[in-house]
């Protein structure tokens, strides 16, 4: 009996030590986690009115935001200052606005509706804390190709349009352009009603700068953006003092439907990437 007992013992053993020699363990899976898909940002859509001015050097920083924000399109509106300004007052969408001149920044300004003088309408447009002087221009005479007139300067300029010799595109008073050149009138002591026949206007400065490409005219009073675009030959610049600074102010407006997207947009403008399209055309950056 005690040797059947030992025979089962040592078989059980014997069973025991083959199964456990005949299985090998299994490592432990490590589970893998899948690649979670990045939720593409929604789509957004945001518009900007901006001075013509810029027109050139906005639309190479817009071109280069696709890649920092690929699901932002930014629909643009260029005219000039006054005209923009007038369209927003008269209830159009606008999420982000930039003039060229502080004057219809002001307008809009609700932290200025007490003065009369600098917001007339007591508007409250701009989101708080979101206006910057974002760029500084140079205002500049221009000349056609080969320059048949011979002019040198505004000095030049200015005796010659007193004398009747000379025929000059600006801007209409209401756009910056024609209110920095009427400063420079003021300077020289013109009146711009006696030489009102050797004027042409332009509605924006587009408009002014054509008129000096296509040689319709002797000079132009433009910004030195808008010449270095065209090509043009620039032979003076006005000084701070024949016309004040050039500044170019940029605001989110409330009566746009994006401010947050508009927000980062101007955020952008203000990196060294989006700074040096302007500085490739002639703005100096003051941000």
């Amino acid at each position: 009996m005690k040797k059947y007992l030992s025979l089962v013992l040592a078989l059980c053993l014997a069973l025991s030590l083959t199964a456990c020699g005949g299985s090998k363990e299994e490592p432990a899976q490590t589970e893998t986690p899948a690649e979670t898909a990045e939720t593409a940002a929604e789509p957004v859509e945001i518009t900007v009115f901006a001075a013509a001015s810029m027109q050139e050097s906005l639309d190479a920083a817009i071109e280069q935001y696709k890649s920092v924000a690929p699901e932002v399109t930014v629909v643009m509106t260029y005219d000039s200052s006054g005209t923009l300004l007038t369209q927003i007052k008269e209830g159009a969408s606008c999420d982000l606005f930039i003039s060229a001149a502080p004057k219809q920044m002001n307008a809009l300004d609700g932290s200025l509706k007490d003065d009369a003088e600098k917001n007339p309408d007591g508007l409250d447009y701009i989101v708080e804390g979101s206006r910057i002087d974002l760029l500084e221009n140079k205002v500049t005479l221009a000349v056609p190709e080969g320059n048949p007139a011979g002019i040198e300067s505004f000095d030049q300029l200015a005796e010659l349009l007193k004398n009747g010799n000379v025929t000059l595109a600006i801007g209409n008073s209401d756009v910056p352009v024609g209110q920095y050149t009427q400063k420079i009138f003021a300077y020289y002591e013109i009146d711009e009603a006696a030489i009102a026949s050797k004027l042409t206007y332009g509605s924006n400065v587009k408009e002014v700068t054509t008129q000096v490409s296509e040689g319709s005219v002797d000079c132009g009073i433009i910004y030195g953006t808008d010449a270095f675009s065209a090509g043009l030959t620039v032979v003076d610049g006005a000084t701070a003092e024949m016309c004040g600074q050039v500044i170019y102010p940029a605001a989110v407006l409330n009566c746009g439907e994006q401010p947050e997207a508009a927000q980062a947009f101007l955020d952008y403008l203000c990196t060294v990437d989006a700074l040096a399209c302007f500085e490739g055309v002639g703005f100096s950056p003051l941000v």
